[in-house]
């Protein structure tokens, strides 16, 4: 057994041997590249899979730099540019006006504007004399003879005062012995708006119009009544505010009740501060709401954004347009509220093309396309709309709106076809398409406008009562001043004079001992008499309107 194993490794031994040197060199050098090339092919697949993921993060890089460039054109633009949409662009190829603009101020040819009436202020006369050493000749002396005329001229002067009012109420004692009015017999004391007080009705509408009507801050007016030698607590005007809120409740439910019988609106909100915690709120951020109708305007303080302030407010109308921006609890409440149709605004969508090219110069020459494409669907229905009265003009004016509406579709269509990309057009165009349907809802209806300017020309005073006096301190101050608001509004839109006719009501209520009224009639636009109407109204828009 020993022999043949020693037998089997000398044969072994012997067959390695018999290859010649060289050939087992290349075997050996044959494994040796075949390892090197399996550890190339390796590192090979490593590097290009780093490579492929590298690109891939570039391009994502790449992508997000040039969104923060755009949100930093964006922002820039909005904190040093003009705050406006009209932007003039270098190259006149984009303007979108469908003519040349016409510059500002007087037009050649145009009759000037008349000058302004005041005869219905009140007339104070100041007689001006000559001094009497004037008035004889400076060579002979002889004194001058009176002449029956007078040279007049007139300015305008405003003279506010303050001052004390004393009531001297008269007494008088019986002069017989029936006993039936025994003792001292007074005068009655006057009403007052609220007992104990002594600020009268004027102080009140002074700091309610300049509160609520000219945003103006409570400190801020407070330290301009001091210069009428006027110190008052501004803690006794804040309890005085509180007192106004069951007053003028009955007035802001009139408002909200005629303005949900309209039957057509326009709505926004804009955020408000109120800083009083409660517990379910752990932020100051609340919401005032407006809907403006034909008639009134009505805000509504809420501490949410959702669609149950719509709901809120609407929920009970049988039918009519809610002319709106493109936020989603306007289509989640036409989605339960089927009858209320929804017309979006088209200043919206020109804003999304002109932020486009604001923020992203590569883009800047499609979007002035556009927008200069939207300029001219305004100009259209203006045209429209100057031919209300003529049917025939009308007609051929309408088909052309109609026209150019199809053809823009048909191009959003187009340009969805060809970019497959998620880029910033598509995003743009998308929305586009999607709002189409509450877009065209003007087109129908030309009584409806295009945009949603109302409603956003009703948020200036808040937006400026916010930058003055930050909000509300008190949820009762902010349901306040959603009501003041609204009333203020409201006579604006009947073009009747705040001033007189909060002195009215102040005065009506203090007769009422601090409550109001039980008929608003006299008090109420759209219910009181047509004489009324006219003593309430601003005497130049009397002479205007005559």
């Amino acid at each position: 057994m020993k022999n043949k194993s020693c037998n089997n490794r000398d044969t072994s031994l012997l067959s390695i041997h018999s290859f010649p040197p060289l050939f087992i060199f290349f075997i050996i050098f044959f494994e040796y590249l075949r390892k090197i090339n399996l550890t190339h092919k390796c590192e090979l697949g490593y590097w290009k899979n780093c490579f492929t993921c590298s690109k891939k993060r570039e391009a994502l890089l790449q992508q997000e730099q040039e969104k923060l460039k755009a949100r930093i054109n964006y922002l820039e633009k909005q904190l040093y540019c003009r705050k406006t949409e009209l932007i003039k662009h270098k190259s006149e190829k984009y303007t979108f006006e469908c003519k040349e603009r016409k510059k500002r101020g007087h037009q050649p040819g145009r009759p000037g504007n008349p000058r302004r009436d005041y005869s219905h202020l009140p007339l104070a006369t100041t007689e001006l004399d000559i001094d009497s050493s004037e008035r004889c000749c400076p060579q002979c002396h002889l004194p001058f003879q009176p002449f029956p005329h007078t040279e007049d001229s007139e300015v305008i002067e405003i003279e506010v005062k303050a001052y004390r009012r004393r009531y001297m109420r008269k007494q008088y004692t019986p002069t017989c012995n029936c006993g039936v009015v025994p003792g001292i017999i007074t005068a009655p004391a006057p009403r007052k708006l609220f007992p104990k007080s002594k600020l009268g009705i004027s102080i009140w509408v002074q700091i309610l119009l300049e509160k609520y009507f000219y945003q103006r801050p409570i400190n801020r007016l407070l330290a301009s009544l001091k210069d009428f030698n006027v110190d008052l607590s501004p803690g006794t005007i804040g309890d005085g505010l509180k007192k106004f809120v069951p007053i003028f409740e009955p007035i802001y439910r009139a408002i909200i009740e005629k303005n949900q019988t309209e039957k057509h609106w326009h709505a926004d909100e804009t955020r408000w501060l109120v800083f009083e915690m409660t517990e379910d709120k752990f932020n100051h951020r609340w919401y005032l709401w407006v809907f403006v109708s034909a008639t009134t305007v009505a805000y509504i303080l809420d501490p949410t954004r959702s669609t149950e302030v719509i709901n809120g407010h609407l929920g009970k109308v049988e039918g009519g347009i809610l002319s709106v921006d493109r936020y989603s609890a306007y289509k989640s409440f036409s989605k339960d509220k089927p009858t209320i149709v929804l017309s979006f605004c088209w200043t919206h969508v020109r804003r999304d093309f002109l932020d486009l090219a604001n923020s992203w110069p590569n883009h800047e020459p499609w979007a002035m396309m556009w927008v200069k494409k939207i300029g001219k669907i305004f100009h259209l229905n203006k045209l429209r709309l100057s031919y209300i009265k003529e049917p025939s003009k009308f007609k051929k004016a309408d088909q052309k709106l109609r026209t150019a509406l199809s053809l823009m579709i048909k191009c959003c269509e187009t340009e969805l076809s060809r970019n497959k990309s998620k880029d910033i057009r598509k995003k743009v165009m998308t929305s586009l398409k999607n709002h189409w349907q509450g877009l065209m809802v003007f087109v129908d209806n030309p009584q409806i406008s295009m945009d949603n300017s109302a409603a956003e020309r009703m948020m200036r005073p808040p937006g400026l009562g916010r930058k003055n006096y930050y909000g509300s301190v008190m949820i009762w101050s902010g349901y306040f001043t959603a009501c003041m608001f609204s009333v203020f509004e409201s006579l604006k839109k009947w073009d009747v004079n705040s001033r007189t006719w909060l002195t009215d009501y102040l005065e009506v209520c203090a007769q009422n001992r601090g409550s109001p009224p039980a008929d608003l009639s006299a008090f109420i636009p759209w219910q009181m008499s047509a004489e009324r109407f006219e003593q309430l109204r601003y005497p130049y828009k009397r002479k205007r309107s005559a």
